[in-house]
């Protein structure tokens, strides 16, 4: 896999290093507190933060954006299910910086994240979100994912009852 991903020449996507986590836990953390795409209410400390990337590091499968001289938006792949039937199965999560929607940090994400799990040998990648992000869900059909089922109220956040759309991308 060629590490360098360049949608334009304002976004270029790269693998994901150790002085990346504090920009990746903020753009995370402004996850978890103004949107639903993460079901959790609790922010994740630097600690956490450090534990959580080193994972993605080892396995290959963190990615961050740059635009502007910044870090505009990170993208990683995980397993799917912890049983060995599903591993070679896993999830992407998708989060561009705040007032940076609609460049093509995203797609340019995605396109690297794609091409890791391929080449990675992983057979499908699975996308779960929350049923009313429609960009996220057309990001998602752009790329050829399609859409399997949606679970209603499996989740809540914000007082409310989410639903959750599945997604799946075979890479074979």
């Amino acid at each position: 896999m060629n590490p360098i991903y360049e949608r334009s020449r304002t976004v270029t996507v790269r693998p994901a290093r150790d002085d990346d986590v504090e920009v990746v836990r903020a753009i995370r953390n402004h996850a978890v507190e103004h949107s639903t795409a993460l079901w959790t209410q609790t922010l994740q400390s630097p600690e956490e933060a450090v534990g959580w990337l080193a994972g993605h590091l080892e396995r290959g499968s963190a990615f961050v954006a740059e635009a502007g001289g910044e870090v505009a938006g990170f993208a990683v792949y995980g397993p799917w299910r912890a049983l060995d039937g599903y591993r070679h199965t896993v999830e992407d999560s998708v989060y561009v910086r705040e007032g940076r929607h609609g460049l093509g940090i995203g797609s340019a994400l995605l396109t690297a994240l794609i091409d890791s799990a391929r080449e990675a040998g992983h057979h499908v990648v699975i996308a779960g979100i929350e049923a009313e992000n429609a960009a996220s869900i057309r990001l998602h059909e752009r790329f050829g994912f399609e859409h399997v089922g949606t679970v209603p109220e499996v989740g809540t956040k914000f007082g409310r009852r989410l639903d959750l759309t599945l997604m799946r991308l075979p890479l074979a």
